[in-house]
Formats: C-alpha cells, structure tokens, sequence
C-alpha cells in the first residue's frame, strides 16, 4: 500500500465516530511493493493450520528443493533456497515434499496452485482489472484455499483498500469490543457496522488486529 493511500485511509477513518482516534503505532502497514502472487498463496497454504515456527521450518525445507547452482563454480547462487515457478513446483517430486514436511493434503494444494498458474485458470496480470470479489471467487477454485485466505491476499499481497474479512477471529473479537456488543458479530452485523468506514476498511481492519496484539 502507498503511504498516501495509507494517509488517506487514516484522514477518512478519524470522521468516524468509533475509529475517530485510530492510529497505529506499533506496527506500520507494509509501504512496499505487493509480494509475488504465487509465491504469496504458496506461503498460504504452507502456514495453514500451523504454527508459525513449525511452517517456516516446513517452507524453509521445501525453498532448499529450488537452490540455483552455477555451471561454472559449482555454487549455490540461493544457499537458502527461493521460491519455485509453478512448472518447478509441478516437477517436484513427492518424496521431496514430504522429506520437507509437507503434508499429503498439501502437496496436492500445492500442485492445484501451480497447474492453474501454469494453465492460465488464475493470471494475476488480471488481477488489476477485476473487482475484489471477482478476485475471491477466481481463488475459491484452488484447492485449500478458502475465503479467508483470498481475504489476507487481498489485503497483504494486493493491499485492496476496502476489504473486511468477516470471518477473522481477531476481526470479530475487535467489532465486539469498538462496537460493546453482547456477542462476536456475524457477517452481516460486521458489514452493517463497518458501512461508514468503506471504501478503507483494510486500514480498519489492521488497527483492529493491534488492538488485539495490544491486549496480548
């Protein structure tokens, strides 16, 4: 996300009558240019249902299967690994992604990911012309891949400026205590109460997740 778009994020918010006094100030939004589409849904898929240590030690060994080694010298030009293509993650072979870790469910999430790159189904040069829901549904095809995840795409590696993921714990947890309600919000309840904040409830969102990590 652009610092100016992040500013006027901020700006429209502070008009609200609960986010009047946002602001947030241990942790900044990321100001950087969006991660590789593939290689964000990959990490994805990675970290699902584990916890952070434990899937960056499971991708830090399924990186390891795609070090570049130069014919001339015989050296590892990534020692630590990179990400791989979708051709490459296709010709992986199973042994390699479990001797990494990976899950039987996983290495068929992963291959899914990568043959509809390969084959065109999802085309990220497409992303820039299609609505955020547009995005979702073209997601929701890929095995593993819920509307959650499409939800932290949108936000973290697209950075869409108005995206609410309504089924968010920490999200819910947040529209409970801004709002007192009695009990964690559904949906729609959530996007009933968030209206005012549009089009920048991403920014919302991120100052929701810090009043949690405040808390803990």
């Amino acid at each position: 996300m652009k610092r100016a778009q992040f500013e006027a994020s901020l700006a429209h918010l502070r008009k609200t009558k609960h986010l009047k006094n946002i602001e947030l100030k241990s942790r900044k939004p990321p100001f950087k240019r969006p991660s590789d589409p593939f290689e964000s849904l990959t990490r994805s898929i990675i970290y699902q249902q584990l916890s952070g240590k434990a899937a960056s030690t499971i991708l830090g060994r399924l990186l390891l299967c795609f070090r570049d080694v130069d014919p001339s010298t015989g050296k590892s030009l990534h020692p630590d690994g990179r990400y791989p293509t979708p051709k490459e993650m296709l010709k992986l072979s199973d042994a390699k992604f479990r001797k990494a870790g990976v899950s039987s469910q996983k290495i068929s999430y992963l291959r899914d990911l990568a043959r509809r790159f390969e084959d065109g189904t999802i085309d990220p040069s497409n992303f820039k012309n299609m609505t955020d829901e547009e995005i979702r549904e073209h997601l929701l095809v890929v095995k593993g891949i819920g509307r959650w995840t499409a939800d932290m795409f949108l936000m973290f590696t697209l950075y869409r400026p108005d995206v609410l993921p309504t089924g968010d714990l920490a999200i819910q947890k947040g529209f409970k205590k801004l709002f007192n309600l009695g009990s964690m919000p559904d949906a729609k309840k959530m996007e009933k109460l968030s209206k005012e904040w549009a089009p920048h409830r991403t920014v919302a969102c991120w100052y929701l997740w810090e009043m949690q990590d405040t808390e803990t």
